[in-house]
């Protein structure tokens, strides 16, 4: 009897270390917040920074920056900015399948407006080892890059953004006054967020001695307003599939609608849309993320508006305005739309749906 006690006491005891090795903590702030910890993840609610796995922070905070040695599992590793720039380094969360090999694909996989990386890997481990893809998934801290550089993409600049926007009380909704909204454009490509992606490809396929020659990607909520963009904007990445996940809003490709919801000014050019339309990207929309849901935020303004008021309508919008905008232009249209039935604004249960579309 005593026996069975000690196994049971030690199954409590290692119980009780597992719960703990899986709490949150913020990162280090010099407040007193620093010494919580969380149960789940999300924002903390004294510093509002984005919390992280506090089994992870140790090891977060001895990486080297373009040190990449990815070991089976999850990891993360830090990666340089675009020119160089330590001071913008980004964070990748990555997973590796046991059954990793050099002809494994990879995926890339963009956060949402929380640029929770950690949580988005998370959310696609069990797909990783299912159908033995690499998952990489940088995080574009705010502080280093943001709104006009992460949403969208570092294509304008100098916006008055705080100065236009009025959140309604009571909802997930943010209205834009389009009148007194004002930004640059920035015709300067090389700066611009796509960019990342190719980088953060061509090292790891370098480190991890790869065949691969080009990558999957998709993007949630503020991740797929990145790639509808990319697709859009920057032909010349070695993407394969694009995933475009919960869009809150899209940038049409309309040479009459100023930015970000048309191209108006970008010097772009209708082969250059041809190209766009060729690509093999698929607008993944949940059927429940609609005026019902209640998470995330939903931009309103009247010219926004034209695309549908909640998410479900704007992705449909979009998808049959690039489709008659190929129309137009005489050309083969390679894109696809996905309603997917019972699913709202949820990463993971989007992310399940997005590796049937990529992996089956």
């Amino acid at each position: 009897m005593k026996k069975y006690l000690i196994i049971l006491i030690t199954f409590i005891f290692l119980s009780s270390c597992q719960n703990k090795d899986g709490e949150y903590v913020c990162p280090p702030c010099n407040l007193p917040c620093d010494n919580l910890t969380f149960e789940k993840p999300g924002i903390c609610p004294h510093c509002k920074m984005t919390l992280v796995k506090k089994r992870e922070l140790f090891a977060e905070s001895n990486l080297i920056v373009n040190e990449i040695d990815l070991k089976k599992g999850s990891g993360v590793f830090l990666i340089e900015g675009l020119n160089g720039e330590e001071e913008k380094s980004l964070k990748v969360y990555y997973h590796k399948p046991l059954n990793f090999s050099d002809t494994s694909n990879i995926l890339l996989v963009i956060p949402g407006a929380g640029r929770n990386g950690d949580e988005y890997r998370d959310s696609w481990k069990e797909n990783s080892e299912k159908y033995n893809v690499l998952i990489l998934s940088p995080t574009f801290e705010e502080e280093k890059y943001p709104f006009e550089d992460y949403h969208l993409c570092g294509v304008i600049q100098e916006l008055n953004i705080e100065q236009a926007i009025e959140y309604i009380k009571g909802t997930n909704q943010v209205k834009l006054n389009d009148e007194t909204f004002s930004f640059q454009i920035n015709l300067d490509k090389d700066k611009w967020i796509f960019n990342h992606f190719d980088k953060i490809f061509n090292s790891v396929v370098k480190s991890e001695n790869s065949k691969q020659t080009s990558y999957d990607i998709f993007g949630h909520s503020a991740g797929g307003q990145i790639l509808h963009r990319m697709a859009l904007l920057h032909q010349k990445s070695k993407t394969n599939k694009i995933l475009v996940a919960n869009s809150g809003f899209y940038t049409l490709p309309d040479f009459d609608t100023e930015l970000p919801f048309g191209i108006n000014g970008l010097n772009l050019s209708s082969k250059e849309l041809i190209k766009s339309f060729s690509k093999n990207l698929t607008v993944i929309v949940g059927e429940l993320d609609n005026a019902n849901e209640t998470n995330g935020t939903i931009l309103r303004s009247s010219i926004v508006d034209k695309q549908g008021t909640h998410r479900l309508a704007r992705a449909k919008y979009f998808f049959n305005f690039c489709k008659s905008k190929a129309e137009q232009l005489n050309t083969d249209f390679n894109w696809n739309l996905e309603i997917v039935p019972q699913v709202g604004h949820n990463h993971a249960l989007m992310a399940n749906a997005a590796a049937k579309l990529l992996y089956e």
